[in-house]
């Protein structure tokens, strides 16, 4: 007789449909038996959101550098160009969250660059979506296809999730086609991993290929939990370690980007640091999780709701902060405008302040003063920056092709930490640094994951 083997978490659906604890909506039905047993499915839920999910193609142009730009003989005298084009493609999925407004929902990167966004839906149509709006640092973006005989997905509440809940990941991995795999939650509140600027990530072990980005994760009820965008893996294929942005996180931004085309974020006006255990001794409290208050900025709505330098913030809107990056997270996806209430703990006495969240500060400056920075545009670290507040500098926010920024090598995102080995940690003072030197400047810049110096002459 043939030996039958089922997956894991197969097996462990059918152990619990035995104890009686599994929940199947009314719809699904058990198979016919099987050598006189039952056993569950998962099928009539997969048939009823599918429609729901779409596979995504993109095509488009992107600007590369030219190597031979870097080499000061080839650029001289033979007028080679900074940029080349190259034509791209790209595939992913997306999941429908309102059928009577067409709005689909998928990651930032896979219709980055797109001249041009196809969605397949399940049923075989092809539609040409139009971008409402994206916002890179949370890798969210929103479409718009026509609104015509669409299947939405109903979305759970994400913060009910717990560790060890069912899931099914449903996209298109490889460009296959659409594709469903199971697994469990392994974990919540996944941050620090450098994915992306604003991460509180549900890891699961269901599994997620290149392709499935935009897809969805759904509970056993059918309920859409989170966005599925990445994955970790040393050789860039599934090794069960997934990771989704949570819809309730998914369901902040898009309502910005459906009213505004962007996410407008606001701020606190605060310079914040994880609790750690050496430092709740030191302020003599028991509280061992929360975000230390480092500095607070002048006129920042922190200084005005009487936010002091220690305070420890354990709470916004009665939501726990564990970490800098939970209070981040929460204050990054609040409207600017919107009153919160913080929990604080002040020379071991809590308190309650409340707060309105102010807009985030983008002061541009120039350099006037120093032909040889001409063409660059320089301003402060924004607050949504994974860098605000581990590093001190100045941002390079644009730089004119052709300028002499440019030609000196200068590149927007560079971060500059100090001017002839003088330390400057804001606009202030490196306009003074940059502005009083006369002759070279050298720079020591913070580009991507690298440090390195460059000279201007």
């Amino acid at each position: 007789m043939k030996k039958r083997t089922i997956s894991a978490a197969a097996a462990a659906l059918a152990g619990a449909a035995i104890l009686g604890t599994l929940y199947l909506p009314a719809e699904a039905q058990l198979p016919a038996m099987v050598e006189g047993q039952q056993l569950p499915t998962l099928a009539p839920m997969i048939e009823r959101v599918t429609p729901a999910v779409v596979n995504i193609a993109t095509r488009g142009r992107v600007r590369i550098e030219n190597p031979l730009f870097q080499d000061p003989f080839f650029r001289r005298f033979f007028n080679i160009p900074e940029y080349q084009e190259r034509q791209v493609q790209a595939a992913g999925s997306g999941v429908i969250i309102d059928a009577k407004q067409g709005y689909v929902v998928t990651n930032n990167h896979v219709i980055e660059n797109a001249d041009r966004i196809i969605i397949t839906l399940r049923d075989g149509r092809s539609l040409d979506a139009k971008l409402v709006g994206r916002d890179p640092e949370t890798d969210i973006a929103i479409l718009q296809v026509p609104p015509k005989n669409l299947v939405e997905l109903p979305q759970a509440d994400s913060d009910k999730l717990r560790v060890g809940d069912f899931v099914v990941a449903i996209g298109n991995p490889f460009g296959l086609g659409q594709t469903v795999t199971s697994g469990i939650v392994s974990a919540l509140g996944r941050s620090g991993l450098g994915i992306e600027g604003f991460e509180d990530f549900i890891q699961t072990d269901a599994s997620i290929n290149p392709g499935n980005s935009g897809g969805a994760l759904v509970n056993l009820d059918g309920e859409l939990v989170g966005i599925n965008t990445a994955i970790l893996s040393p050789a860039g294929g599934n090794i069960g370690i997934g990771f989704a942005i949570p819809i309730n996180m998914v369901r902040q931004v898009t309502a910005q980007l459906i009213e505004y085309g962007e996410v407008r974020r606001g701020q606190l006006g605060v310079i914040i640091q994880d609790l750690t255990p050496e430092l709740a001794q030191a302020f003599g409290i028991e509280q061992t999780a929360g975000a230390v208050v480092a500095q607070v900025l002048p006129d920042s709505p922190a200084e005005k709701a009487g936010l002091q330098t220690g305070d420890v913030i354990t709470s916004v809107n009665g939501k726990r902060v564990q970490t800098t990056m939970d209070l981040r997270n929460t204050v990054g996806l609040l409207k600017i405008g919107e009153r919160v209430n913080l929990e604080v703990l002040r020379n071991g006495d809590k308190r309650t302040l409340q707060v309105t969240i102010g807009k985030t500060a983008e002061a541009r400056a120039t350099v006037p003063q120093n032909p040889r920075l001409r063409g660059a545009t320089f301003g402060p670290i924004p607050e949504g920056s994974p860098l605000r507040g581990r590093v001190q500098g100045v941002l390079v926010q644009d730089v004119q092709p052709g300028s002499p920024a440019a030609e000196a090598g200068l590149r927007p995102g560079d971060v500059i930490t100090s001017v002839n080995r003088q330390p400057v940690r804001n606009l202030e003072e490196f306009q003074k640094a940059a502005g009083a030197t006369k002759g070279a400047l050298l720079l020591n810049i913070r580009r991507g994951n690298s440090a390195l110096f460059l000279l201007v002459q």
